[in-house]
Formats: structure tokens, sequence, C-alpha cells
């Protein structure tokens, strides 16, 4: 269990608890990082290794298959989604016009000469974006072999 900091309580220290609570710097205390250096939101994900592959789960709600782009460049997969959306609203001689930009974007050092990445298959469901990643044959556990002694 992770442990946070706390500020002393000083007379008057509000406006310094006020600076440090606006403080970006505050935010990533604990390993919480949120956004990249784009300001893109680095989702959270689950892996999961097995015998035969690794699963990756990341959660991008509000997103649609088509809004992701999966790609893998030598051993580096990277996972990022953009999404954007506009309305408009004419009431009354009073026109409104309101969009907004989603982006997220992950990546991930895969393991050299362990996984197959011709095999990476990717689905996405109800908010959550599930990628299985095969290992290579020769990177699979091999049952003991017995030695007959002569």
């Amino acid at each position: 269990m992770e442990t946070l900091k706390r500020l002393p309580m000083i007379n008057n220290s509000w406006p310094m608890l006020l600076n440090n609570l606006f403080n970006r710097d505050s935010f990533n205390e604990g390993n919480l990082n949120f956004f990249d250096q784009n300001n893109a939101v680095i989702p959270a994900v689950n892996i999961k290794e097995t015998t035969e592959s690794f699963a990756i789960e990341l959660l991008a709600p509000g997103m649609t298959k088509a809004d992701f782009k999966v790609e893998v460049d030598k051993n580096q997969l990277t996972i990022s989604a953009q999404k954007q959306s506009q309305s408009e609203t004419d009431l009354d001689n009073y026109h409104r016009k309101e969009f907004s930009f989603e982006s997220l974007r992950r990546t991930f050092t895969l393991p050299e000469n362990i996984v197959d990445v011709d095999k990476i298959n990717a689905q996405y469901t109800e908010g959550i974006l599930y990628l299985t990643i095969p290992k290579k044959e020769e990177a699979l556990p091999k049952p003991a072999k017995l030695i007959e002694i002569s």
C-alpha cells in the first residue's frame, strides 16, 4: 500500500494549500500520471500473462471501434484513439456551436522474440479495448522431457 504525503498545517496556510492543490506536480505524486507530454489521456490498463499469451484491457469509455489505432513498430505497441464531436443549436435568435476533442495514447514495449505480432487480436466492447498478444511457438514452455539412461 502506498503512503500519501500530507502537508503540515500552518496558520493562514490556505493560499499555500490552494497553490499546491492546483499545481500539476501535486496530481502526479503517487505515480498518478493521467496525461502524456501532448496532453493525451493515459488510460488505465490491466495486463495479464498466461503461458500462451499476454492480454491487455484498456479502459476507454465513450469511444467507438473506428476511433482506435493500434500499431506495432519493431517491439513497440502503441494504442491511440481520437474522437471529435460537434453540435449546433439554434434557439430564439441564439446560436451556439460546441465541440470537443478527446485523445488517448498508451505505448508498451513488447518482449523481443517472444510475441507473435502478426496474430495480435483486438476487440472493443462496452468501453474496454481487449488485446490478445499470442506468444511465438518457440517461446511457449516445453513439457519436461524424460531422458533414458542407457
